[in-house]
């Protein structure tokens, strides 16, 4: 600390450069913020998945429909110990803008699926027993201001009323949570008695959306997917079972390949960045050489002066790096406002500050080395001769 003053007048030397170096710092490490935190959430439901869960699913698209029929076949493979399913609704809730996840499913069957997911007892009796319940997650709750006991209505993207109308009302009866933060993100959605929309629905009776099946033992996964699928063989409505972490991943791999997008874009973004802070760094050591020359004749030792240029190149990736994240990090209500719910929700962690960490003290240790070098292999007489 007793040299943080010195190094911040070397480092605004230049005032106009410094902020112009800080500046695209900032960006970078803003950008990287973003990019992560979207990453994660893609790969958030892998990351929660129960290696006891598998999903069953139409073998050649995810939007064919299952018949409900399955689940007694399906709770007969050796090794099964619980199905439930689900059915997607589509909803929107009083204008495009507010959109988010409503499964049709069986109340007491799906959240015995997930028992990560918490909901006071009162309310789970409550949706099972009331054909028209509806439970939120906490998030979207507080979000939109509802209280259980009040009408929800919500409009469906894909399935009419019997009379046409694609306006749904629901009783909102529970609110269903999570204790682990990287769960919560799994409860921003809307679940429906599957018993009232099956019977209110003008198209696809008796079908559902996929099946989630718990298993005792997860090292048989492979096999027992297999034998669930065998049962369906050559049937019209054959079947694709996998893992919930696989599934997960191939879901999100729909999209794109996220992780690689991210990780071209951030190389070309730190690479820039790298050729700038370095040119930058280079820059300010030249122009100094009789400063580093007088502070070794006042008695700073090369290691010391080393250490001061190495320092500099820290502080100027730290202080960019800080004032990136902050940014990225004060984007995210922004961000998850504007989505509407429609994708997993966006936070920056505990890992993402850690590799942004990282990250900086690499940039700084490149940028700041060859110049740190040159310091220390200085000549007092050489510099102030001006050789």
């Amino acid at each position: 600390m007793r040299y943080l003053p010195l190094l911040w007048a070397g480092l605004f030397r230049k005032k106009t450069r410094t902020i112009l170096t800080l500046l695209s710092i900032v960006v970078a490490f803003a950008l990287f913020g973003l990019l992560q935190a979207v990453e994660v959430a893609f790969e958030s439901g892998a990351d929660t998945a129960d290696a006891k869960r598998l999903l069953t699913t139409a073998r050649y698209s995810i939007i064919e429909p299952l018949p409900m029929a399955y689940r007694r076949r399906i709770e007969q493979v050796p090794g099964v110990v619980g199905v439930a399913f689900a059915d997607w609704f589509g909803a929107k809730y009083q204008n495009e803008s507010n959109a988010f996840p409503v499964f049709a499913v069986d109340p007491a069957r799906y959240l015995d699926m997930y028992p990560e997911f918490t909901i006071p007892r009162e309310q789970r009796e409550a949706f099972v027993k009331t054909r028209t319940g509806a439970v939120a997650g906490k998030r979207l709750v507080d979000r939109y201001g509802w209280q259980i006991g009040q009408k929800l209505p919500i409009s469906s993207e894909i399935h009419p009323k019997t009379d046409g109308s694609m306006s749904w009302e629901f009783d909102l009866v529970g609110i269903i949570d999570a204790d682990d933060p990287a769960v919560r993100g799994n409860t921003d959605v809307v679940l429906i008695n599957v018993a009232y929309f099956d019977e209110a629905r003008q198209s696809g009776r008796g079908k559902t959306g996929w099946y989630i099946v718990r298993i005792a033992d997860s090292s048989q996964a492979r096999a027992i997917s297999a034998g669930i699928d065998g049962l369906f063989m050559n049937s019209p409505d054959e079947t694709k079972t996998q893992p919930e972490k696989e599934f997960a991943l191939g879901f999100a791999k729909q999209i794109g390949d996220i992780g690689a997008l991210v990780t071209r874009i951030l190389l070309a973004v730190f690479f820039t960045i790298l050729i700038l802070t370095g040119n930058t760094m280079a820059q300010s050591i030249r122009e100094r050489i009789p400063e580093l020359a007088i502070l070794k004749t006042l008695g700073f030792s090369d290691g010391k002066v080393t250490a001061l240029v190495l320092a500099e190149a820290v502080l100027l990736l730290v202080l960019g790096g800080a004032v990136g994240m902050g940014a990225a990090v004060a984007a995210m209500p922004a961000l998850n406002g504007s989505t509407g719910g429609r994708f997993p929700p966006l936070f920056v962690g505990l890992d993402t500050w850690l590799l942004a960490a990282g990250i900086a003290a690499a940039v700084a240790l490149v940028i700041g080395l060859p110049p740190a070098l040159r310091a220390n292999r200085l000549k007092i007489v050489d510099a102030l001769s001006g050789h």
